[in-house]
């Protein structure tokens, strides 16, 4: 256990950030996983409804700097490619 007053706080902290960061990369996950289900359904106009949802989110969490930016642009761009390939 630690000693310091500032040490206490930094575990603090650092449980707390690994909450949030767990919450948001398991949203990421669903996000993608809605889009890539219904791009593999067939359904364009799902997919279309759910990649916009995931765009906009996936740009969010950049802001938020949950993710890279390139990272973001490179699951947008993928994620664009396998709707458009309906």
């Amino acid at each position: 256990m630690a000693n310091h007053k500032s040490s206490i706080k930094r575990i603090r902290q650092t449980i707390v950030r690994t909450e949030r960061n767990r919450f948001y990369r398991t949203r990421l996950k669903n996000i993608v996983k809605d889009v890539t289900s219904a791009v593999a359904a067939g359904n364009k106009e799902e997919a279309a409804a759910a990649f916009k949802v995931a765009n906009r989110q996936i740009h969010k969490f950049v802001s938020k700097g949950i993710l890279k930016k390139e990272t973001a642009a490179r699951k947008v761009s993928r994620l664009h490619k396998s709707v458009n390939a309906i």
